[in-house]
């Protein structure tokens, strides 16, 4: 449906003669914006959309169309964003754009950040960002370096000498190194260095338990006691620089500080999400040879208790069968979960945490590294194969994900920040400890359940600790879209200020609810693309600089060129679908697959020589805003036709009675694939044929009718790990009747639901 858009023009003139503006408004449909005069296509210069200001409305629909009042600071705003980048056609000088009914009620409406946050913005105009972005690929070194000087650095590096860099593989191996031979260490940054800046006495970490009551904080003083403490006990058990730690932890404070105290002595840590199977602990532990493995005994995820520790044992005497052993398993006791005489011990390699860390000096001395040195290994799942080890090194590294997260989420010293994602995962990493961190922000680490005790606990969480930011994924927004607005509306959230999406692409009925209910229709929404691999952030709206599509990541992130290619590996210009590429590395590329360099230049560089593939689809419309679709290999041909699953997934999504919607292909007789869509349903709503065809008319009408769904199987949930990634996997085994071939279910927050999908097959 074409989204209602209003051009208010000539205004300056009105303005001069009155001391408040109601203008009619001239319908405009959004394809019409392809009449403006637009900037030339180059390697910095992103099509200019005349769109200035929208009106708030009530956060939901029904609202009568009407017209807004703008005053001097609104014109003045709106002016700001109407200057087109050097070079650019011109468009008119003042054009004001309002939204109908709801600040996000259409498939394409366009959504402004309101004029006071702009003004007050680190990123307040698209012709600061063109300024910033067009440096940063003209002069990448120049770039980085300036921004790299606000960090800590034992030595410093040579200017000459940035970045160098080999991505094409017809040029040789691929080699990426950013800052080599300059030295720092990144727990100095995130720690000491905003101690010395004089925030000792500020909370770095608020901790929120698994039960409504628990709680705790750290400040930042506190916070490098206890990291010293951690790593000189890690000293003391011979642990140094270069050696291999395994972190096997729930989302305690005790985390993301032995994430730190690994990064003090220069050892690499990697991290595994405590959900994951004791065989899948164990590829890890064999694959990356660790000194010790730091766990828990047990933790509470919502009512149910997780045995950590007996996971790990498991997953210790797999590995030693594979002649890998492990000296020591350093155990934290959670009290709360599990008593410590109730735990399994294996006496000369357990020991209890808080027997020995403790009682150790809170002055650690620092290992500084090269900026090349590793820093972690993140395992990420394969399609095939053993997992990938994903390795990231330091200097790079470090100065990314401050940098991104700085500017995604405007931070401001007073913001409390909070970002659901667990440490297991890269989001943890970069968003959860060390981008936050660095730039010394006040960060939540909650241990519990989104939705336990009710679906409330989020925005109660929220209100207890006057969260700024909120960073979460689609999949927890959708579900407690599900559960509907009286969850939302019952606690206040007037502190959220900026809301942020992250894991996999948001539909557009999502984003507006997220928008609208949770934001109240004023929060900027940080919808984030990026990946393990990349470290940190690539394509995303910056909020209060241009406007928003609900469900597009909109434009690249500093120093970062995407490329829409075709199957041939040419590039595509304007608007188009393709596969999404990037061309030049940045500093937070992770530099190769630990152990694998071939595995590496083969997954990533050797589909399209000469640019970083992401594995992803992408679309890019005529405002040169980017879409992405998914992973390409979660692509269903049918009878010739390439559907994106996450397409048809959001189509369903857009019905009112559908909360959630996974698809798969399935093998078909005539078609090739066929389509079979797990769909879940807004609570209350029964399953009926009526509805089954319903759902299939809508994505016929959004999509065509060779995107409608060949099966539409009922799914009270859906198969999700604790971090609320859809297992997709096990979806095909059921969709393809592979029952006896389900696979490693006990990653999943409620392993019952494969039962249930199951159950419902044939209904």
């Amino acid at each position: 449906m074409t989204s209602r858009v209003y051009l208010y023009q000539q205004c300056t003139q009105i303005w001069s003669s009155t001391t408040s503006l109601r203008a009619s408004p001239i319908p405009l449909s959004t394809s019409s914006l392809s009449s403006f005069p637009l900037p030339s296509p180059s390697s910095f210069s992103l099509p200019w959309l005349s769109l200035n200001h929208c009106a708030k409305r009530s956060s939901r629909g029904g609202g009568a169309m009407g017209t807004t009042e703008l005053g001097p600071s609104d014109l003045r705003h709106v002016e700001s964003m109407s200057h087109t980048p050097s070079g650019a056609g011109k468009i008119n000088k003042l054009n004001a754009v309002i939204l109908g009914e709801s600040l996000a009620s259409e498939e394409n409406d366009l959504v402004m950040p309101s004029t006071e946050f702009s003004q007050a913005a680190l990123i307040s105009s698209q012709e600061q960002y063109e300024k910033m972005y067009k440096k940063s690929i003209e002069d990448p070194a120049g770039f980085w370096s300036e921004i790299a000087s606000e960090f800590y650095w034992e030595e410093k590096w040579n200017p000459n000498e940035v970045c160098k860099e080999n991505i094409d593989v017809t040029n040789g191996r691929v080699n990426i190194e950013w800052f080599k031979g300059a030295k720092t260490n990144i727990c100095y940054n995130a720690v000491d260095r905003n101690i010395s800046a004089g925030n000792g006495d500020k909370v770095a970490i608020y901790w929120e338990g698994n039960e409504p009551g628990q709680d705790g904080q750290l400040t930042f003083s506190q916070l490098l006691d206890r990291v010293c403490q951690l790593a000189n006990y890690l000293k003391q058990v011979g642990v140094k620089k270069g050696d291999a730690v395994i972190i096997y932890l729930p989302m305690l404070m005790e985390l993301p500080i032995a994430m730190l105290a690994c990064a003090r002595i220069g050892a690499v840590h990697s991290v595994v999400f405590a959900g994951f199977s004791a065989e899948s602990l164990a590829q890890r532990i064999i694959d990356c040879k660790p000194k010790i493995v730091i766990t828990c005994n047990a933790v509470r995820r919502g009512p149910k208790v997780i045995f950590l520790k007996d996971i790990v044992d498991s997953a210790l005497t797999e590995s030693a069968k594979n002649n890998v052993s492990v000296d020591i398993c350093l155990t934290y006791e959670n009290p709360s979960a599990m008593k410590r005489e109730e735990t399994k011990w294996q006496d000369g390699r357990d020991v209890w945490w808080q027997d020995v860390v403790p009682n150790l000096p809170t002055k650690c001395d620092i290992e500084w590294v090269d900026a090349e040195d590793p820093l972690f290994l993140l395992y990420t799942s394969g399609s095939t194969g053993k997992p990938k080890g994903v390795l990231h090194t330091t200097g790079g590294y470090m100065i990314y994900t401050a940098t991104t997260f700085k500017y995604a989420f405007d931070y401001k010293p007073s913001d409390i920040y909070w970002c659901t994602a667990d440490c297991g995962w890269i989001t943890g990493h970069s968003y959860v400890t060390y981008g936050p961190l660095i730039n010394g922000a006040s960060v939540l680490v909650f241990e519990g359940a989104p939705n336990y005790p009710d679906a409330g606990r989020c925005w109660d969480i929220v209100d207890k600790y006057k969260v700024t930011i909120f960073y979460t994924a689609p999949t927890l927004v959708r579900s407690l879209m599900r559960e509907g607005d009286e969850f939302v509306k019952r606690y206040s959230r007037k502190s959220l200020r900026v809301l942020g999406s992250v894991g996999e692409p948001i539909n557009p009925s999502a984003w507006r609810w997220f928008f609208n209910v949770v934001g109240d229709s004023r929060c900027p929404i940080s919808d984030t693309w990026w990946q393990t691999e990349t470290g940190g952030f690539m394509i995303l709206p910056i909020p209060g600089a241009w406007p928003q599509k609900p469900g597009s990541a909109t434009f690249p992130f500093f120093g970062v060129q995407p490329a829409v290619v075709d199957e041939k590996g040419n590039e595509i210009e304007g608007e188009c679908s393709g596969y999404l590429c990037i061309k030049k590395s940045w500093p937070g590329a992770f530099r190769t697959l630990y152990g694998d360099h071939e595995r590496y230049e083969t997954t990533y560089f050797k589909p399209f020589a000469g640019y970083y593939f992401t594995g992803d689809g992408c679309n890019r419309d005529k405002d040169g805003y980017y879409w992405l679709t998914g992973r390409v290999d979660d692509v269903i041909n049918v009878s010739g036709h390439r559907i994106g699953t996450a397409e048809v997934e959001s189509a369903l999504v857009s019905h009112p009675q559908c909360a959630e919607a996974a698809v798969v292909g399935v093998e078909h007789e005539v078609k090739g694939q066929g389509i079979y869509a797990f769909v879940t349903l807004v609570e209350g709503v029964p399953y009926s044929e009526e509805l089954r065809k319903s759902l299939i008319v809508t994505v016929r009408n959004q999509i065509g009718a060779f995107a409608a769904p060949d099966k539409i199987h009922w799914a009270p949930g859906l198969p999700k790990t604790r971090s609320g990634k859809i297992m997709r996997r096990i979806l095909r085994k059921i969709a393809s009747r592979q029952l006896n071939e389900l696979g490693d279910t006990s990653t999943l927050a409620d392993p019952g639901v494969v039962d249930q999908l199951i159950a419902l097959a044939d209904c």
